[in-house]
């Protein structure tokens, strides 16, 4: 690491003096990182988690640039909810000590507008918010951000599992070109890496977990009789354990049998492939994308295009007669830098197929037999969320925000209790921790979402 002394970086003694009475006794690794280039000015792209010291990283950066003499709002943070957008507020109230008059507003869903269209009304330096509730207030004209010098997205990947993809368009429509961006993201999945094309100019990228920078998927064969390969899948899955898998199968019957097979041996999992409409698909994508179903089963054709966040195992099935098949096939796990594992089930008659792909690869593949797998009557495999949909969609206006206000709001849910929010032209749908879907699924039935009543069921 260069130097981790915040006496090294180009701001105020009053400021050094500020973080040295928090706490802050040298920087972490990605404030090391990411300081010196978001104090020059440049565009950001960081890689970091929460508990990283990210909001230290940007925080000090953006308050670099305030004019406290100039009471418009000159840094916008993004935030997914309202729970992070009150931790990140209050961490930048602290930061600012150091100099007196700086103004921080928070704009979050689940509050009454007035309030916050009063504090707007007396100026802010520094808004800090969830996506829906700011456009809200760019719709009303309560807030103007042409005079933005700092726009900050935290949590970038979170806040497009969310839904919010649309908003934070139309949110940093109305920024001005000239701005600096800082994006902060646990991982880059391809959404991210189409947003960083469109908003960011000469990012520079920051990573600090360099133990996994380069993804790494092991490989291992499994030798079968063809009349035990279902047993020997389950063997799979009772061995590993993974968390999420794809299970890639040749035939719509097959993927059906086998995903049916998964289910009653207490695997939860569903199927896709080209006889569903499209309303199935999207719904079983939805579910899988969600965390609300564990194992998807599914075609090569019906398989393309999906884009999974740490898909923890590829399972195939049956190989594929083409080794780059195989390879498109288990590229889908090891993502984001993180571990991935591929499980093959073999026969004699396909040992050729393996063979295949030791070539393609230019590496020898790892064999083995099913018997050399534990196997556990009592296991079970279980999605960490359920999905609930609402009979209202993008038509009538609806949007993630509003979803996720009333949730919290009204419905009295945690932003912990809700996942990903999927809205549709027609329908909606909210990934929530089990616990919780009954409680928002009782206030649905009474209470109302932008004004009105909307009807809405668990998926099963």
């Amino acid at each position: 690491m260069a130097n981790d002394s915040f006496s090294s970086l180009a701001i105020s003694p009053a400021q050094i003096a500020n973080l040295d009475s928090l706490g802050y006794k040298k920087m972490t690794p990605i404030q090391a990182q990411s300081l010196p280039q978001v104090l020059k000015g440049k565009d950001l792209i960081a890689k970091a988690k929460t508990g990283s010291g990210k909001t230290a990283a940007f925080g000090i950066g953006l308050l670099n640039n305030i004019n406290p003499r100039f009471f418009g709002v000159q840094a916008l943070v993004l935030c997914p909810t309202r729970e992070l957008a009150d931790q990140v507020g209050k961490e930048l109230r602290r930061l600012a000590r150091f100099t007196p008059n700086i103004k921080l507003v928070l704009l979050c869903g689940g509050k009454p507008l007035g309030p916050q269209i009063g504090s707007l009304e007396h100026g802010a330096h520094i808004v800090v918010g969830t996506p829906g509730r700011i456009q809200d207030h760019l719709h009303k004209k309560t807030l103007k951000l042409d005079g933005i010098k700092t726009l900050v997205l935290d949590e970038a990947d979170r806040m497009l599992d969310m839904g919010f993809s649309e908003v934070m368009d139309d949110i940093i429509s109305y920024t001005p070109e000239n701005r600096q961006t800082l994006l902060f993201s646990a991982t880059y999945p391809d959404s991210i890496e189409k947003m960083i094309r469109s908003i960011l100019r000469n990012p520079v990228r920051v990573t600090v977990e360099s133990e996994h920078q380069s993804s790494v998927i092991e490989q291992l064969f499994y030798e079968v009789q063809k009349n035990q390969r279902n047993n020997s899948l389950l063997g799979l899955f009772e061995h590993y354990q993974p968390d999420s898998a794809i299970v890639f199968c040749h035939t719509k019957i097959q993927c059906d049998e086998v995903a049916s097979f998964l289910r009653d041996n207490q695997i939860d999992s569903l199927a896709i492939h080209g006889d569903l409409d499209q309303r199935e698909r999207d719904q079983v994508l939805v579910r899988f994308a969600n965390n609300s179903c564990a194992v998807l089963v599914a075609t090569d054709v019906a398989a393309r295009g999906l884009d999974i966040k740490s898909l923890k195992a590829v399972i195939n099935y049956e190989l594929p007669r083409d080794p780059e098949i195989y390879t498109h096939r288990i590229g889908r796990t090891g993502r984001a830098g993180e571990k991935g594992i591929a499980l093959s089930l073999f026969t004699s008659y396909e040992e050729v197929r393996v063979n295949a792909i030791a070539d393609y690869q230019k590496k020898p593949s790892i064999c083995d037999v099913p018997e050399s797998l534990d196997r556990l009557s009592s296991y079970t495999l279980q999605a960490p969320m359920v999905t609930i949909q609402l009979d209202s969609g993008r038509k009538n206006k609806l949007r993630p925000g509003d979803i996720l206000g009333a949730l919290t709001g009204d419905a009295g849910l945690d932003g912990s209790d809700i996942g990903k929010i999927d809205i549709f032209d027609m329908s909606s749908y909210v990934a929530l921790e089990p616990t919780a879907a009954r409680q928002a699924l009782n206030y649905l039935a009474e209470g109302k979402v932008k004004g009105r009543s909307i009807r809405a069921r668990k998926l099963r």
